[in-house]
């Protein structure tokens, strides 16, 4: 199943992608795509409706929206890739790196990503979305993981290297700013990709900015897997239904070319995954 949400900014309406190019709204079932939801069995609520005697509506008829509606959580893996550590300049780490992005950095999969003023280094990150839907707090093993996601879809994880690593080094600030985490297009559940013949730690991801691919990998670079991530994030926090966690991101960032490229404004970042689909963001500058 792949599952959205359609509609203008604050009112889109939970829906199911039926084919590449339909939905069909389920907003009388549940409200929307959120923790409260996801806690109360909307998964379960949806996977009970006769779509096919819905109406269908075209999904460019709409904005797409974050397939999540306000995560309580954007949870993120640094360093995460061997070849990006490689070209930070980083010893791979012995344990995932983790830290926090604003939630409200969190935007619909095709809007703007807005340039911070006096921003000198903002970048770009294509990364694997893990989408939680069900609770997980002290999981015995990795093993124990895959029973708590819901499923996948695409983030792009801005940053702002000058502020993330130049400003004492905090990366919660280089990463928080207004629309750094457009997210999308639909979450894709795992048993969705399953039947499709995709494993979720061999796919195929990149990121082109202006048509110049400048990420091209698959998540088998992994250093730390997905399940084993959920599994080491659950030992220091409660991870609920409805929090994403961007797994990382692979080599062919701004920050890794001499001379580096970053965004300035008026660039068109497209981020792909594959089984997942692809989402498109133009880059301005704050007014």
């Amino acid at each position: 199943m792949r599952i959205a949400r359609l509609g203008p900014i604050n009112q889109e309406k939970p829906a199911v992608i039926v084919s590449d190019t339909e939905a069909v709204f389920i907003d009388d079932v549940i409200s929307d795509f959120n923790r409260i939801e996801l806690e109360n069995s909307a998964i379960s609520k949806v996977e009970k409706i006769d779509l096919s005697s819905r109406p269908k509506v075209k999904i460019s008829d709409f904005r797409i929206g974050s397939p999540v509606a306000r995560p309580t959580k954007v949870i993120c893996v640094g360093l995460n890739y061997a070849k990006h550590a490689v070209e930070s300049g980083m010893t791979a780490p012995a344990e995932p790196v983790i830290f926090m992005k604003a939630p409200d950095t969190v935007i619909g999969a095709n809007d703007d990503v807005v340039v911070p003023p006096n921003s000198q280094k903002t970048d770009y990150e294509v990364e694997l979305c893990v989408v939680i839907g069900k609770n997980a707090l002290y999981l015995k093993s990795p093993e124990d993981a895959a029973s708590h996601i819901l499923g996948y879809t695409i983030s792009q994880d801005i940053s702002e290297r000058h502020w993330q690593i130049e400003r004492s080094g905090q990366w919660v600030k280089g990463k928080s700013f207004p629309t750094f985490n457009p997210m999308g297009p639909w979450i894709v559940t795992k048993d969705e990709l399953a039947k499709n013949g995709l494993d979720p730690s061999n796919l195929a991801l990149s990121c082109t900015i202006d048509g110049e691919v400048r990420q091209n990998s698959r998540t088998d670079d992994l250093i730390f897997g997905i399940n084993h991530c959920v599994w080491y994030i659950s030992q220091f926090m409660e991870l609920k239904a409805g929090d994403v966690i961007n797994t990382g991101t692979p080599a062919g960032v701004g920050m890794g070319f001499k001379p580096e490229k970053y965004l300035k404004g008026g660039e068109n970042i497209v981020t792909t995954i594959e089984g997942i689909g692809t989402i498109k963001n133009k880059v301005v500058n704050y007014k």
